[in-house]
This record gives structure tokens, sequence and C-alpha cells, in this order.
């Protein structure tokens, strides 16, 4: 049995978690640091990183306290190597390769995106290579065919804006306080169908165009059009719920059409969604039904893997570690 002590701290959210390769997650905890962000309207590179200095160490002896475990129960730790804030995730490596040395035990450097792909098979083992992985994230928008584990072809990206960057950028339009995205989620989630079929549709970029590439600045442009003619003091009153869900619907339409599409070009039955975004309950359910009606299946992570967490980074080192022990041992 190996037992994983797994860190996360590439942008804003500090966590921990300790994942065991037969008993599976043991315990986990997570800091976010919205509220410290919130009034500069986006992420402090340097405040996220003094943050996550002040809570990784009460966070992991939280983790261990609920596991009934102590620090030499841990037979390796791993940590996100990137992609994120440079300052961030030198907090996390720093820590995990100092307790990596003082345990004598393996450091296991972990692809931030990888343990997002990968995310949903935490608690849905029937996920199987090859797979028609969708990231989307305030940072990321990418399709995937997962083939095998560290083995991932990029089937298309977006060229602009991530799918969680337009959602907070045209909720930042609409007044809504920072992170935007998940409030316009739930302004959409009670809007009134029928006064949102009367509304103008919004574009959905690069729906019919050959190949799986995204595109969202050219939607959030079109966003910031409509409001400024229709809305010009920003007194939306109740439409602002319609205008959220007439947005999020072009969003989701986009997603979930080139996820199928990707999967049934590459003679694949099995889709899996993961990132921030795929917390989304309409993205979640329009593209679980339209799945269905191809014979896709679709695997979507627990809600707490979606965002950033230590879960995933445990997992994947798991397995990592598993499929390679030799490469962690000095």
């Amino acid at each position: 049995m190996l037992r994983v002590l797994g860190i996360e701290s590439s942008c804003d959210e500090t966590g921990v978690a300790l994942y065991s390769s037969e008993e599976g997650l043991l315990a986990q905890a997570l800091h976010s640091q919205v509220a410290v962000h919130r009034e500069f309207g986006g992420v402090v590179p340097e405040l996220a990183s003094r943050n996550h200095v002040q809570h990784i160490v009460p966070l992991v002896d939280s983790v261990l306290t609920k596991a009934g475990l102590n620090k030499t129960d841990i037979d390796a730790v791993a940590y996100t190597a990137g992609p994120g804030l440079v300052g961030a995730l030198l907090v996390g490596a720093s820590f995990a390769k100092s307790l990596s040395f003082a345990l004598n035990i393996p450091a296991i450097a972990v692809h931030h995106l990888e343990a997002h792909l990968l995310a949903a098979k935490l608690d849905s083992p029937d996920l199987e290579f090859p797979f028609t992985a969708l990231l989307v994230s305030g940072g990321h928008t990418q399709l995937f065919e997962a083939r095998s584990l560290g083995n991932y072809a990029l089937l298309g990206e977006t060229l602009d804006d991530a799918v969680g960057e337009a959602f907070d950028k045209t909720a930042k339009l609409m007044g809504l306080a920072y992170p935007g995205g998940p409030l316009l989620a739930k302004l959409a989630d009670v809007a009134d169908e029928q006064a949102c079929s009367e509304m103008p549709a919004f574009p959905r970029p690069m729906l019919n165009r050959p190949g799986f590439d995204f595109s969202f600045s050219g939607l959030k442009t079109s966003v910031r059009y409509f409001l400024q003619k229709n809305f010009p003091l920003n007194d939306f009153g109740t439409e602002i719920h319609n205008i959220s869900a007439s947005l999020q619907e072009a969003i989701v339409d986009v997603i979930s059409q080139k996820s199928i599409n990707a999967a049934l070009k590459h003679n694949i039955s099995q889709i899996s969604i993961s990132g921030g975004v795929s917390a989304n309950s309409r993205l979640r359910n329009k593209l679980s039904e339209n799945a269905s009606k191809k014979g896709i299946q679709l695997f979507m992570p627990n809600l707490s893997y979606c965002l950033d967490n230590a879960a995933m980074i445990g997992f994947l080192a798991s397995k990592k570690y598993k499929a390679k022990p030799a490469d962690y041992v000095d």
C-alpha cells in the first residue's frame, strides 16, 4: 500500500490530501483565497504566494488528524509542478521537497493539467483509456484524446479566452463581483425560459468550423455591444437572469457539441470533463443528454474534484509511482 500526501498550490487555492493506493482518499482539506483577491478583481500573485505559506502547514496537520495518521505514515509526497503562478508553485514544491528529504521518502512532481484530466477516475474506475477528455477552467479550454497514462493527444484548444475567463469577463461587464462566473451561472439557473427564447441569440463561435478549436473573445465582445445598446445605464433588473442564461447556453452549446464531435470522429465511446467550469450544472446536464443520444458515456468528477484540489494530485502521483517506481527512488 502506498500513502501519498498531495500538495496543490498552483494558484489561489491551497489543497492538501492523503491518498492511499488501496483505500482511496483518506482525507483532504482546501483553503480558498477568493476573499483575499476579491477587492482586486482577480488573483494577485504575491498575495497568493504569501497565503499559501500561511496555510500549508495547518492544512497538512488537519489532513493527518482527519486520517488518524502521523507524518511517518506517509510513503511519498506529491506536489503540483506547473503550470501555475511561479511563486505559488514554489511554495508547494519547497514544502514537498523539504518533507521528502526529512522523511526520506520520494517526492513526485505532478502536472496540474494531467491531474485534472484524470480527476474523474478518482471515483469512476469504469472510465478507461482511451477516452476524450474535455478540460474547461479559468485558464484552459482544451480537448484531448487520453490514450494511456502520460500519453495525451491535443485535439483542440481555445485560440483566445478560456471558457472560464469568458464567463468571468462577461460577468464583470454586468457588474458581478469576482469571481463572476459562478455567480453568472446561478443567475442563469433561475432565468425565465420563455423570456430567454425571445432574446437575441448570442453567437456560437467556431461551432460549424472544421476541427476542434474554440474561440470566446468574440462572444465576449458581442455581449459587450448588446449591453451597451440595450442597457446603457447597467440597470438590468430581472433581465440579468435571462442575459446570463442566454450567454451560458451559447457557451455550453459550443463546448458540448465539439466534445461529442471529437469523440465520434476518433471512434471513442467515453468522454470525461474536468476543471472548474465542469462544475457548471447546465454544462453537465446538456453534455450528458447529448452524449447519451449518441451512445457515449459521460464521466464527470465529483464537484469537490472539479476545482483545484490535492486529491487529484495524490491520485495521479500514486498511479505514476506504481507505473515506474524506479523514477522516484535515488
